[in-house]
């Protein structure tokens, strides 16, 4: 496995319930500033395990085509608090 996605893993697996953190986030965290990108390639291959619904775009917005709306599900769930159009509240939501 790609020794950059098995760290954002890593990342992935600790995130708490009812907390979110975004692709930049992560990306920052691994001393790669201007990879979220690489982060959301990491994400589309992640194990079913990890808390995949966990990660979100930094204003909030949730990705993931047809799994959109089960990652909203997923959240809601779990507290994720949500902004009146629809995104997850970084303020409240951010872990981290």
């Amino acid at each position: 496995m790609n020794p950059f996605f098995e760290q954002v893993y890593g990342i992935v697996a600790q995130i708490p319930c009812g907390k979110v953190i975004s692709y930049g986030q992560i990306a920052k965290l691994l001393g790669n500033p201007r990879g979220a990108r690489m982060v959301g390639w990491a994400m589309r291959n992640c194990p079913e395990a990890l808390p995949w619904q966990r990660v979100v775009m930094a204003d909030g917005a949730i990705t993931g085509g047809d799994f959109a709306d089960a990652r909203r599900e997923k959240l809601q769930s779990e507290g994720v608090a949500f902004l009146p159009d629809g995104r997850v509240n970084m303020t409240l939501s951010r872990w981290m």
